[in-house]
């Protein structure tokens, strides 16, 4: 399901997006954040925080809760991961801080995850929350089903 050609290069794309944006908003992008970043690139599929805590401990950091939940945060808030709510779990985002509202193809099959945008469901969804008064933090919504791929194989 994923456009991903080579694998390497879309780690390598997210770690210096992240860098490049963490020295231009003057934040730190300690080791551990890379770390964790790298990790929930690693593949396109979701990764739970859990996952990443039993990775940690081949680094010099306590492999405790609240270090990767610390880390997710920042990651979160700069927008280089996104949460998929419905599996608790992370991928990283392809284009920080280009914008917040995105949907997700999650395939329950593969468990690839594609990240889409489209500027006409936004305009809808805000809309929708201006006629109802209702003030968003973000825009996410998480769609389940079978990618191509998958579907042709049934």
């Amino acid at each position: 399901m994923h456009d991903c050609r080579n694998h390497k290069a879309c780690i390598d794309t997210a770690l210096k997006e992240a860098k490049d944006i963490c020295k231009d908003k003057e934040l730190r992008f300690t080791e551990i954040r890379e770390f964790i970043l790298r990790m929930v690139w690693e593949n396109h599929k979701p990764t739970k925080a859990y996952e990443l805590l039993d990775k940690i401990p081949s680094m010099d950091y306590s492999p405790q809760p609240p270090t990767v939940y610390r880390a997710l945060d920042f990651l979160l808030n700069n927008g280089f991961i996104h949460k998929i709510n419905s599996l608790n779990a992370f991928v990283g985002c392809s284009h920080p801080l280009k914008h917040s509202e995105c949907y997700f193809m999650i395939c329950r099959n593969c468990d690839e995850i594609k990240e889409c945008c489209d500027d006409k469901i936004t305009n809808v969804i805000r809309q929708t929350l201006d006629s109802n008064q209702f003030s968003h933090k973000n825009i996410a919504i998480e769609i389940s089903g079978n990618c191509h791929e998958c579907s042709e194989g049934q």
